[in-house]
């Protein structure tokens, strides 16, 4: 056992602090990670201060997470020592269900292991994630970095990459097909980026257009401002894939009704409040509203390798781990383009 040095949220209610945690023994399949950066997740601070439901503290929380490998068990084949490699936001499944068998992890019938705030099926242990120097994760679990992709801007694709990536391929975005992204920040700015590569025409569609010059640069071909009225009379019945990465409750009528007949609007984005759905802007153009996770460990390294092939990385803010509560208001508050990375050497 291995005892580091991390931040863990005391309660819901208390900032982070820094402390200590024990990660276990190497087992035989296991891979030993010094974290060298991490990022920040929404998500995180819904678990710390639980919004998404009730959770064991303290918790270290943190499913982005680049480092290199140190140490692997004597079963280990697909990693060795000094490898460059990620670990994103399950640590484990059941390996058996039908979810598992077609390598959809993020599926699981029977509920796959997260990162932090989960049962470790090695230990009984409560997992703990990146905000830590160091992790030990089962082979299966751990993602090749190519080595192009700067190891202080990747550690987000882990998460929002992967989460906008599996959406766009399920629903087959590319060449002849109008995507709208709604909400420009961590998880829409990367919606744009790879829809943008995977040849599609990208529309944003944001509160302002603040963000405009950003959108264009990212590779969209137009950026919309949801508060004018106008905008969703101007876009009525035009995308064939809309993608909402907006954690809040929106007006989803507005929204489907800028779908064309067939279109599907996904939302990616979790508020912790019901969103109402008219069944009216369903019926009569026959649109889907549909949900989506992040992607299996098979498509995440697809996309890993789509991102060092296309040049594709997220646009981030490098601090130090006594900057983690001032990062997650300014996250909440918006002040942020578009990703914090943890340097994880600041731990020390």
């Amino acid at each position: 056992m291995r005892t580091v040095n991390a931040y863990a949220a005391p309660s819901a209610t208390e900032p982070l602090v820094k402390t200590t945690i024990t990660r276990r023994d190497l087992g035989p399949n296991d891979v030993e990670i010094d974290i060298a950066y991490a990022g920040i997740c929404h998500s995180d601070i819904h678990t710390v201060r639980g919004e998404w439901g009730e959770i064991q503290y303290p918790q270290v929380v943190g499913h982005e997470i680049v480092g290199h490998v140190v140490s692997v068990g004597s079963g280990v084949t697909e990693h060795q020592v000094g490898d460059l490699v990620g670990v994103g936001c399950m640590v484990n499944s059941c390996g058996e269900c039908e979810s598992c068998l077609k390598g959809e992890e993020q599926y699981c019938l029977k509920g796959n292991i997260q990162t932090y705030a989960g049962v470790d099926p090695a230990d009984g242990s409560i997992t703990q994630g990146g905000y830590s120097q160091a992790v030990v994760v089962n082979e299966d679990f751990v993602l090749r970095i190519p080595e192009s992709l700067d190891i202080e801007k990747v550690a987000p694709l882990l998460c929002a990459g992967i989460t906008l990536y599996s959406p766009l391929r399920h629903w087959d975005a590319g060449p002849g097909t109008k995507v709208a992204i709604v909400g420009m920040g961590g998880l829409g700015h990367m919606g744009v980026k790879i829809a943008a590569a995977l040849g599609a025409d990208v529309t944003v569609l944001s509160q302002t257009t603040a963000k405009q010059e950003d959108s264009l640069r990212f590779g969209a071909k137009a950026h919309y401002a949801t508060r004018d009225p106008a905008t969703f009379e101007e876009l009525a019945s035009s995308f064939d894939l809309i993608i909402n990465t907006v954690s809040a409750k929106i007006p989803m009528g507005a929204y489907l009704d800028l779908l064309k007949v067939d279109g599907t609007l996904v939302n990616v984005g979790a508020p912790s409040e019901p969103l109402e759905v008219p069944a009216f802007a369903l019926i009569p153009s026959r649109r889907s509203w549909a949900g989506s996770s992040i992607g299996g460990i098979r498509e995440t390294q697809e996309m890993l390798d789509f991102c060092a092939e296309h040049g594709i990385l997220p646009e981030t803010e490098l601090i130090s781990a006594e900057q983690i509560n001032e990062a997650y208001e300014r996250v909440l508050s918006s002040d942020v383009r578009y990703r914090f990375v943890i340097d994880a050497a600041t731990l020390a």
